[in-house]
């Protein structure tokens, strides 16, 4: 069966799933998460992706992003694959795959879901049992967005700066949209419309 063409638009936000082949490990170390956190950086400055969320759990990223052009995520997701798959093989003594095949993705419309997929993305740890609170687990985008802490790879979306005049604001207002578990159904909406390149929209999932 053929693959299905991506949906590209740019200037509208993505969400995106990379997992490591047969669930594997694709991070063993902070010196790894650190290391593909630098290639997704310059990778996203060199393709003009502005990175608004992500989360490196041990075998899978989850990244929330808006490209400047139709071709900037598929470049940014190469490179930084190309990169950090060398790192890691030369660093394990590997050689061979270490992704489990393309990376999935879905647009995300941006006034009704972009807040809800960078919730469900920062909570992944929370989900997985791996923290009780988002802010202790190191490596994701919840310091940025939940308190303000600068990161290099953040840039705030439109719709996270419009929920308060000032940092101190936006980042209190930000914490109380995580004081409820996030809903299921909203949970296997992202998820659908994710694994199977579908548009998540106003309303529910739009078939492309």
């Amino acid at each position: 069966m053929a693959r299905l063409p991506r949906l590209y638009l740019p200037d509208v936000p993505q969400h995106i799933i990379q997992r490591g082949i047969n669930r594997q490990a694709c991070f063993i170390s902070d010196k790894d998460f650190a290391a593909y956190a630098y290639w997704l950086d310059q990778s996203a400055r060199r393709y003009q992706v502005a990175v608004h969320a992500w989360v490196f759990m041990t075998n899978h990223v989850h990244l929330l992003v808006t490209p400047q052009s139709e071709q900037g995520v598929s470049r940014m997701m190469q490179a930084t694959g190309r990169h950090y798959v060398r790192y890691f093989n030369h660093t394990y003594g590997r050689t061979g795959t270490l992704w489990e095949g393309r990376f999935k993705s879905c647009l995300v419309d941006v006034e009704d879901y972009l807040l809800a997929c960078q919730r469900y993305i920062e909570l992944n740890p929370v989900r997985a049992g791996m923290v009780a609170v988002p802010e202790d687990y190191s490596w994701s985008s919840y310091k940025a967005n939940g308190f303000g802490k600068q990161m290099k790879l953040w840039t705030p979306h439109r719709v996270y700066l419009d929920l308060g005049a000032t940092m101190r604001e936006r980042a209190a207002v930000y914490r109380g949209l995580f004081a409820g578990h996030i809903d299921e159904g909203l949970v296997r909406q992202i998820r659908k419309a994710t694994n199977r390149g579908m548009v998540l929209g106003k309303g529910g999932i739009c078939v492309r």
